[in-house]
């Protein structure tokens, strides 16, 4: 080695360091590695020079991914704005903490748009009108308007079964893997529903058959006809057979699926699951229209439906307590306030005991609420929006004692504030959600010891 090669990377081992481009111990390797070549095709100074501009090409590259990236892949987020002069290098700032001055001032342009309030004419109108209003923004909007909610997986895990959710890790994952898994069990739809065959025959004997998305065992049916209870329990059998995913084990229902955006990342996930079935509904018929008609819909393992979740008396394709997650996203801040309690205990009787109610939805004096008009207000923190569609901003207070009033356990609620910009227009919207996990108990209140709650016997 010659004399003037530790000096040399002496030398530029500081100028590095100083760059911040490579570690110490990856620059000694290299240069051990390559000097004997860099020496003969090249002058000292031309070696350093070079070495300096792939380093500062690498770090430059590596920087631009960082910021075309998306928001960091954990729960609620954790791109903290700790420079206010970076307010603009990104499109969303997790964890605001408003100051005073800005809640006062929200509270202020709340109480001024709801100084005059929408005629009980139109008001009644809107209320009766609610599912042609919605058939209206889908007939216009398509499956456009609104993204795929692929970061369901990190807020609500609880969506997947417990062994899933143990494979994927997606609690752990970055959204860039959970996508590629996402992917790539979807890509191989044919393969995994020959595996629920599979699975379903395991479990259920060679004599099982598969007709409309649910499998039953026909040995199974006759010897429990067969049974001194063979009545009831052929009654049982018949019911359970007798709607979409009555075979499966693990059951998902989404209210307001609205075009599909919560419906095709978790049919994604759950082809790849073995047991499990997806319902969603919607009043808007148009909405199930577009679920139904998507390409990447499978009967197999979903089933949408049109239904109005205020009407108490239209039953669900499905018998009660069969549930093991209902899903509420952005759906009941769009139901009258006077009707969402009604709605809420009709749910949680579909919920098996031990079953989760994952909600998110607009928070109180979300950006979308200051924005309103006067005249757009229809009651306290209800408004209605141009095209006839209806909106409330909840306080995690109001979301707890729904749920609470409901029968279900808190498990989370929370108020997510973040801080939404356009950098294009130099514009700052503080953005505010409430988002909760609610459980069904395993057990009823001692208050009422006549009544038992076990699992259902299709569950």
């Amino acid at each position: 080695m010659p004399a003037s090669f530790p000096v040399m990377m002496h030398e530029k081992k500081k100028q590095l360091r100083v760059l911040g481009l490579l570690s110490l111990r990856n620059l000694e390797i290299h240069l051990s590695f390559n000097w004997a070549l860099s020496l003969k095709c090249l002058n000292k100074m031309n070696f350093i020079t070079r070495l300096s501009a792939l380093c500062l090409r690498k770090k430059s590259n590596m920087q631009q991914r960082h910021q075309r990236s998306r928001r960091p892949a954990v729960p609620l987020g954790s791109r903290i704005l700790t420079d206010p002069s970076k307010v603009f290098e990104h499109n969303m700032w997790d964890h605001m903490q408003w100051s005073q001055e800005e809640e006062e001032h929200a509270k202020e342009k709340a109480a001024e748009n709801s100084l005059v309030k929408v005629q009980l004419e139109e008001q009644d109108k809107y209320e009766r009108e609610a599912s042609k209003y919605w058939n209206e923004f889908y007939k216009t909007h398509k499956n456009n308007f609104f993204k795929d909610r692929n970061w369901l997986f990190l807020e609500f895990p609880e969506i997947l079964p417990e062994k899933m959710r143990e494979q994927l890790k997606i609690e752990e994952r970055p959204s860039e893997h959970t996508k590629i898994n996402i992917t790539n069990s979807f890509s191989h739809e044919k393969e995994t529903f020959e595996e629920r065959e599979k699975y379903w025959k395991k479990n259920t004997g060679d004599e099982s058959t598969s007709e409309k998305g649910y499998v039953y065992n026909k040995k199974q049916s006759k010897l429990i006809a067969d049974s001194p209870q063979g009545k009831n329990n052929e009654e049982e059998v018949n019911m359970q057979e007798s709607f979409p995913g009555g075979g499966a084990t693990y059951r998902i229902l989404e209210v307001g699926c609205g075009a599909g955006n919560s419906v095709f990342p978790i049919l994604k996930v759950l082809c790849s699951a073995p047991g499990t079935f997806l319902y969603c509904c919607d009043f808007a018929s148009g909405a199930v229209e577009l679920v139904k008609s998507h390409s990447s819909y499978n009967s197999a393992w979903c089933s949408a439906f049109v239904h109005d979740v205020c009407d108490d008396a239209l039953p669900y394709p499905f018998p009660d307590e069969i549930l093991d997650v209902i899903l509420l996203v952005f759906v009941l801040s769009t139901i009258h306030p006077d009707r969402m309690q009604q709605v809420v205990n009709r749910l949680v009787k579909l919920l098996k005991p031990g079953g989760m109610l994952l909600f998110r939805d607009y928070g109180r004096y979300d950006t979308a609420q200051l924005r309103f008009k006067k005249g757009h207000c229809l009651s306290e923190n209800f408004y209605v929006r141009g095209d006839g569609t209806r909106v409330y901003f909840f306080t995690k207070e109001e979301v707890r004692n729904m749920f609470n009033s409901a029968g279900l356990t808190e498990v989370q609620n929370l108020v997510d504030r973040r801080l939404q910009v356009n950098r294009k227009k130099k514009v700052k919207m503080q953005r505010v959600w409430v988002q909760g996990k609610f459980q069904k108990p395993l057990l009823l209140s001692l208050n009422n010891p006549e009544e038992t709650t076990s699992r259902h016997p299709y569950g």
